[in-house]
């Protein structure tokens, strides 16, 4: 038996998607050991082995897609303007994960809080009021981010 879905009746604006690369065969090294903030360790140049990006990011590649963050309400929690937020579309939003989700013609990425008078969308930035989602029409969550990749422009 599937589960039933709401069909929108407007068509929603997805947002900037990149999927993971599943048959990816590029492998970044490793090292071994932590890294300190302060003074390097020439101990450090060590490698243990070499680590697949796209399965650091997430266990379940099939069911996982990349959106590039704009705005700074999740700036609270470490996701800033220009990072690429890992959503998983498997798993179910509990309460206290980050979501993205579909409100009022937007996508948008907050964290999901459900209390006794409805369902949340709460910024992580105090210049962000929440959003109340009491009808489920009004709002359909897409995807838990599991984690954000950074650049720092190299």
């Amino acid at each position: 038996m599937k589960e039933a879905s709401i069909i929108p009746l407007h068509p929603m604006p997805w947002p900037e998607v990149f999927h993971l690369e599943v048959e990816s065969s590029l492998f970044i090294p490793l090292v071994g050991a932590t890294v300190r903030a302060g003074f390097p360790s020439p101990a450090d140049d060590y490698i243990s082995g070499r680590i697949d990006l796209n399965s650091y990011v997430s266990s379940n590649p099939t069911s996982t897609f990349l959106v590039k963050v704009v705005g700074d309400s999740m700036i609270g929690a470490h996701i800033a303007p220009g990072d690429l937020a890992v959503v998983n579309k498997d798993r179910k939003a509990r309460s206290g994960d980050i979501v993205l989700a579909y409100v009022e013609g937007e996508f948008t990425i907050k964290r999901y809080e459900l209390r006794k008078d409805g369902a949340y969308l709460i910024a992580e930035n105090p210049n962000y009021p929440p959003i109340c989602i009491q009808d489920a029409e009004a709002g359909r969550i897409w995807g838990i981010v599991v984690g954000t990749v950074r650049s720092f422009g190299a």
